[in-house]
């Protein structure tokens, strides 16, 4: 059976980094059908625009995942779509960005107006920074932080500013605990913007999902560790297929028996 998996990015970099990901996963499984889905170009930073955008561009019974932004709209989707998404993951997405009084492992709310305000003022310089950030904690933080930059979309302020303006509304715990297919969770143990503690925040919030915090990576893993993220997921969706396929056989089993 074909499963098939689309991957959301995250802001402001396009789907890019991505696409090592991708390439690592399509080698290792060739019933896995990876695909990976741009966010929508929205006038809106309203959370639910978002979600209808997504809903009507995606096709249903797949597997949703993103990275950081698109991992938090992956989790929306999915709570949305209930026993029509066969399972979720994410990769170094904070439940709550922007620190709250009940989650204070995000970016602070100053810190994060700052941010916005600058991406606003300089567009380009304020991605450069985002970029730096995301690189922050890698083998060779320049490097990567260049490869990120130069396969990014054109800067526009507008946009990338409603794209902050969602990433500071988004608020996904309440998502989490609602769906009830597979999750896994992957955050990165030098993450300049996710802090690790959220792996144990997350851990806590749903205690029977799986979390995996990596060591000696930071924000972009996925573009550090392609092939080793890969096998993770792979052997994850594997699992989850194998277990939803016992539980059929069983729900089959006992209407027979019942007959």
């Amino acid at each position: 059976m074909v499963k098939r998996l689309f991957l959301l990015p995250g802001w402001g970099l396009g789907g890019a980094p991505l696409q090592p990901l991708a390439d690592a996963l399509r080698g290792l499984d060739s019933r896995l059908r990876v695909e990976i889905a741009p966010l929508p170009l929205l006038d809106s930073s309203d959370p639910l625009d978002w979600l209808d955008a997504l809903d009507a561009s995606l096709p249903e019974d797949v597997w949703l995942g993103g990275w950081s932004l698109g991992g938090m709209l992956a989790a929306k989707l999915a709570a949305r779509r209930g026993a029509r998404c066969r399972g979720l993951l994410t990769l170094a997405s904070n439940p709550c960005f922007v620190a709250r009084a009940d989650w204070p492992n995000g970016m602070s709310a100053q810190h994060f107006a700052a941010f916005r305000d600058g991406c606003l003022r300089d567009a380009p310089g304020t991605l450069k920074r985002f970029g730096l950030l995301c690189a922050q904690g890698a083998a060779d933080p320049r490097s990567l932080a260049r490869r990120l930059l130069s396969d990014a979309p054109p800067a526009t302020g507008p946009a990338l500013e409603r794209g902050l303006e969602l990433l500071g509304r988004l608020d996904i715990r309440g998502a989490l605990q609602a769906f009830p297919g597979p999750q896994l969770h992957l955050f990165a143990r030098a993450d300049g913007l996710v802090p690790a503690a959220v792996a144990d925040a997350v851990s806590a919030l749903l205690a029977d999902r799986e979390i995996g915090l990596i060591e000696q990576v930071g924000h972009a893993f996925m573009l550090e560790r392609p092939e080793q993220i890969a096998a993770t997921i792979q052997a994850f969706v594997h699992k989850s297929a194998a277990e939803q396929r016992l539980v059929g056989t069983q729900d089959t089993d006992e209407k027979m028996t019942k007959q």
